[in-house]
């Protein structure tokens, strides 16, 4: 019998990209329940390309940009809102060149806006479609490249190309909305706040005057939506949850829902939506609880239905007609579109999710669980984490306690999202056992519980990680000699933070694009997060040295490289704007310095986040790899794996 983690599966790193599309913003086209539904979805076997797709009344499903058109925007570096579409016309940022470009029903894509002319040039995103063009952020990168020369502004873009400056001065602005009568509403912060921390919700009526409905520091407000009567709804955590408010000219915010629990999320990404406006004046809205989300409908009389449906995750609500359309996903579903009747709840699949030809048996069955963590000064000694234990419908275990990999979310103001992950269940159905963290610091759980990480990064979460991991060791549920630990961009840095600053708990780590010098991130990272670690952590000082102040020289992983002594393996893209190579380069020349087992995989081509299905596939077989090489375990030799070459050094 194969030991845990040499399980032979089906789930091997081709079936996670094969024909695999990441579903992004959904969009609704036309009045009522016979409107055009489009959505947007990252092809890894493209390239990662952004595909626009058109569902009809009639069912039909049209592929709207051929090839080589890329929907993506880079405001941010994360993007989001690249396009709108109105009575059929389509305006889009496309990837390459990030001019804004227009397609009309059967006709080609026009290009609306000038070649860029500087090294960075120009880029829009969150477009909002209006009458007479539409509504966007602008984003203008000087010739210097530097982070502090990079404006953002509103704009309204007319069908010639021409632009009118509406909102300029903030640091960064998002989610224009105008309303009937032609108030406008958008979002906006400054330096150095997140959206998250102190977005502030203005509206400037059609008199110029400019009234601040919700939002500054200790409060951020988000997705501003204008009705048709002329009140504007939107979400706000001033209860310490992002909840439900109605505002009306001249007049207060009110609260109209507080569920308990956060309706809103953290803005990432522009387009995002929680909740929408039906026709009918019923609200549909999602909300997270116990680490999965659910989808109710409030009625004008305040009343709250949920519905019984079987996702965990709803993200993108729009109104169509009484109807709300979304993505949604749950542990056993990828994430699919769906069209949800708010009477009965019966919902309509129009965009279904790839068929992976595999019964439901094969996946893991995640668990949410509260475990106990060090206050750390945080008045919180509890953090959550969603745990799928080793699924195999062909395997009977013998007794031996599975190994563990702990996974940690980016961010690092995020969470796990309960949706199908293959990544996930490509290591339980070969007898891993997986924990994903949302420790302290992550969103969901009210302000309280996000703000716990301020002034912490690098202390808390390091905690929550390792408390998880000693959790479910002393629980008798895990192998306490074989748990890694693994994450992405700041998951990245927790991964090589805890691996060096809290040594002799994890036995391997895989950093995906981690940090590993703070004081370099700050230095070198793009406009959006670079002065995110001013609360992460401190106000970085340009003028202190590379590190830039001490603290930040002591939550750097890259300075502790005297403790590190695990197995890692790193990834890394080589065009990584948001966590640039050099991160990467460093750890591994200090681990190369120590003499470390080590293992550094660079891909040509790839960002932040890798989108190249044969990228996707070497960093996952090359993770597998690595922690068969460091534990002893055997590869399936049907599924073909080239071992990673890893760096080991002979010791006397």
């Amino acid at each position: 019998m194969s030991r845990h983690g040499s399980w032979a599966t089906p789930i091997t790193s081709e079936l996670v990209v094969r024909t695999a599309a990441r579903l992004e913003e959904v969009v609704v086209d036309g009045q009522g329940e016979g409107a055009d539904v489009w959505w947007a979805e990252s092809r890894p076997h493209e390239g990662g390309r952004s595909v626009l797709v058109r569902r009809s009344p009639d069912g039909t499903v049209t592929d709207v940009l051929p090839a080589p058109w890329n929907a993506r925007t880079r405001v941010h570096e994360y993007g989001g809102a690249a396009w709108t579409v109105s009575g059929g016309t389509v305006w889009f940022t496309h990837y390459s060149d990030q001019r804004l470009y227009r397609m009309d029903p059967g006709a080609e894509p026009a290009a609306v806006t000038p070649e860029p002319g500087l090294p960075a040039g120009v880029r829009l995103a969150d477009l909002r479609a209006t009458p007479d063009g539409l509504l966007a952020v602008r984003e203008t990168h000087a010739a210097s490249g530097a982070a502090a020369d990079v404006v953002n502004e509103i704009v309204r873009v007319r069908p010639d190309g021409e632009e009118d400056l509406l909102v300029t001065g903030p640091d960064f602005v998002s989610d224009p909305a105008l309303s009937p009568d032609g108030a406008l509403a958008w979002l906006q912060w400054d330096h150095p706040a997140m959206p998250w921390d102190a977005a502030q919700l203005v509206v400037r009526g059609s008199d110029g005057t400019e009234t601040v409905v919700a939002g500054g520091p200790g409060e951020s407000a988000v997705q501003p939506t204008w009705a048709a009567d002329g009140t504007l709804w939107f979400l706000c955590d001033r209860t310490d949850v992002w909840s439900l408010y109605r505002w009306a000219p001249g007049g207060q915010a009110e609260l109209v829902l507080d569920v308990g629990s956060d309706i809103g999320g953290p803005q990432w990404r522009f387009g995002l939506s929680r909740f929408a406006l039906l026709d009918d004046g019923r609200i549909a809205l999602a909300y997270g609880r116990d680490g999965a989300d659910r989808l109710a409908v409030l009625s004008p009389a305040d009343d709250l239905r949920e519905l019984d449906l079987p996702f965990a995750s709803f993200q993108y609500l729009r109104a169509q007609g009484s109807r709300v359309v979304c993505a949604a996903g749950g542990p056993a579903a990828e994430r699919v579109v769906l069209s949800v009747d708010v009477d009965s709840g019966a919902s309509v699949v129009l965009r279904p999710a790839r068929d992976l030809g595999l019964d439901r048996s094969w996946f893991a069955t995640p668990e949410f669980v509260t475990f106990p963590t060090p206050d750390d000064g945080t008045g919180i000694d509890v953090a959550h984490a969603v745990v799928y234990p080793p699924t195999n419908p062909d395997v009977t275990p013998d007794g031996e306690l599975p190994p563990l990999v702990v996974m940690v979310h980016g961010g690092p103001t995020t969470s796990h999202d309960r949706v199908l992950n293959l990544e996930i269940q490509y290591f339980t159905s070969r007898g891993f056992c997986v924990a994903h963290v949302d420790y302290r610091g992550s969103t969901g759980y009210g302000r309280r519980y996000r703000d716990a990480l301020q002034g912490r990064w690098g202390v808390v979460d390091l905690d929550d990680v390792v408390a998880c991991a000693r959790y479910l060791a002393d629980s008798g549920r895990v192998d306490p000699e074989r748990m890694a630990i693994r994450g992405g961009s700041s998951g990245g840095y927790t991964v090589l933070a805890a691996l060096s600053m809290r040594p002799g708990v994890f036995t391997a780590g895989a950093s995906h694009y981690g940090v590993a010098d703070l004081g370099a991130l700050a230095a070198e990272t793009h406009k959006f997060e670079s002065r995110y670690l001013d609360g992460l952590i401190a106000p970085y000082d340009p003028g202190a040295g590379p590190s830039g102040n001490p603290i930040h020289a002591e939550r750097s992983p890259i300075n502790h490289v005297d403790a590190l002594d695990t197995p890692l393996a790193v990834f890394q893209g080589a065009e990584d704007a948001v966590v640039p190579p050099s991160q990467a380069e460093a750890i591994v020349a200090a681990l190369r310095a120590k003499g470390v087992p080590h293992a550094y995989l660079l891909f040509p081509g790839e960002q932040h986040g890798f989108r190249k299905a044969e990228n996707i596939r070497a960093a996952l077989d090359g993770e597998l790899s690595f922690y068969a090489q460091v534990w002893g375990l055997e590869l399936p030799a049907e599924e073909g794996i080239e071992p990673v070459d890893v760096v080991r050094y002979d010791v006397d």
